[in-house]
């Protein structure tokens, strides 16, 4: 299969706000305690906090960490975790059915930032609202909190995800009570494969363009009806993989009772994910006119690209990768791509191409990154890229991650079953670059100017 794409110094999307690489961090199962948090553990600093977890973070480079939840802040005082811990409460966690200790709170998340940043439509928050309810709500919140400090970002709370039956009514009306106020509108979208089929598993970020898009014209269509100078953003701040775990833990709650920091969302991400969370990333990129902030759900042990054993060492799941160069790599302007590739027509929509890219030009490092995912099983994609109005292309440097079981996981036990490897076969002539993307397979390519 041939693909042939052009990128155009001139034909640009937008800078991309590094923020789009950022990550949530709930109290829920083991993510807080014996994830960030475990006082004793060999690598701990005098506030509990693992080093080794630390290290992880650090290399991902995240700009922002969303703190403390999630579901579980629908029921949560800030308050009890404040102040001497031995004189913290303990609370019963409504959200996942478990206690806690309020060890870590506010002030211990802020100092381990230093070493290093809601679904109100859902009817099972605690707290749940009608739009019209929580607008108004949100709007006069809103006033109070500009008053106090007018530079303040603001997110207002939009859908849980696309299929709730309220979208996209919900935004519609929200953003009528809120729009002067606020700055972001936030979204929430998982990703499944119960039915095993990695095709249409593949396509779902299409899914995503679509909801992005949908939102994106709800804000423009505000905005002119407001005849507001405003222009609202998306923060996509809960976004990952998670079926593959999800079905037991929710018989598992049902029988237990309220157990601290339990083993929770564990899920032991796959190689197919791998290609799942770069085409998610592609997608944020090429929306990034729109999407400013974006958050992985979630950082360690809870659907996860950092998992930990109790006492024990820390390693990177197999989408730590993918998260880990688009954060690293993918920063600077998206340029609009010219794709040819033949197309497929799948459950999320038609015309879904076969060659998921994105590039992303950094001009003050003088280097062009593109991110390419080949959703295709069992053809290879020949790609020929061509940059124009770019400058010269003097070299190439070619990642990838491949693997021939998509069902290959990183372990404890194992943790380098899939890693990136240097890449073969990338050739530059004057500005074209020639390279062979080999079925299912993730490749980062970085042309020097």
């Amino acid at each position: 299969m041939d693909a042939k794409v052009t990128a155009h110094g001139r034909f640009v999307i937008s800078d991309i706000d590094k923020r789009v690489y950022s990550a949530f961090l709930e109290h829920l199962g083991r993510a807080v305690y014996t994830g960030i948090h475990e006082p004793g553990h060999p690598t701990a600093d005098s506030n509990g906090m693992r080093g080794d977890v630390a290290a992880l973070v650090k290399e991902l480079d995240l700009p922002l960490v969303r703190y403390p939840g999630g579901n579980f802040v629908s029921a949560y005082n800030w308050e009890d975790g404040i102040g001497p811990k031995d004189q913290r409460p303990t609370r019963l966690d409504l959200a996942w059915h478990t206690s806690e200790s309020n060890h870590v709170g506010i002030h211990e998340f802020a100092d381990w930032c230093d070493t290093v940043g809601n679904e109100m439509d859902g009817p099972w928050q605690v707290g749940h609202k009608t739009a019209t309810e929580y607008g108004h709500l949100a709007n006069e919140t809103a006033k109070a909190l500009r008053a106090f400090d007018p530079k303040l970002e603001l997110i207002v709370c939009g859908s849980s995800h696309s299929n709730m039956p309220t979208y996209p009514q919900w935004e519609s009306t929200v953003l009528d009570q809120t729009y002067d106020q606020i700055d972001h509108i936030s979204l929430h979208m998982y990703f499944e494969n119960y039915d095993k089929n990695p095709v249409e598993y593949l396509a779902l970020s299409h899914k995503l363009d679509s909801y992005i898009g949908t939102v994106s014209g709800i804000i423009d269509y505000v905005q002119a009806k407001k005849r507001s100078r405003r222009k609202v953003t998306i923060s996509f701040d809960e976004w990952n993989v998670w079926y593959h775990e999800r079905k037991s833990d929710a018989e598992r709650m049902k029988s237990w009772g309220w157990p601290h920091a339990p083993a929770l969302l564990e899920d032991i991400y796959n190689f197919e994910d791998v290609l799942q969370v770069g085409c998610i990333l592609n997608t944020f990129i090429r929306r990034s006119d729109v999407v400013k902030i974006a958050c992985i759900a979630q950082l360690v042990n809870v659907i996860a690209p950092i998992m930990t054993v109790t006492g024990g060492k820390a390693w990177r799941q197999t989408i730590f990768y993918p998260l880990l160069f688009a954060s690293t790599m993918g920063r600077g302007t998206a340029l609009d791509l010219d794709v040819d590739v033949a197309t497929y027509d799948s459950a999320s929509g038609p015309n879904v191409p076969w060659l998921d890219i994105s590039g992303v030009h950094d001009s003050a490092g003088g280097i062009v990154t593109f991110f390419a995912i080949n959703r295709n099983p069992t053809e290879a994609i020949a790609l020929s890229l061509s940059l124009e109005g770019l400058g010269t292309a003097r070299s190439v440097e070619h990642t990838v991650i491949r693997h021939d079981d998509l069902e290959a996981r990183n372990t404890a036990a194992n943790p380098d079953t899939v890693l990136p490897q240097k890449g073969q076969g990338a050739k530059l002539s004057g500005n074209k670059l020639e390279v062979s993307l080999a079925a299912h397979s993730y490749a980062v390519l970085r042309v020097k100017l």
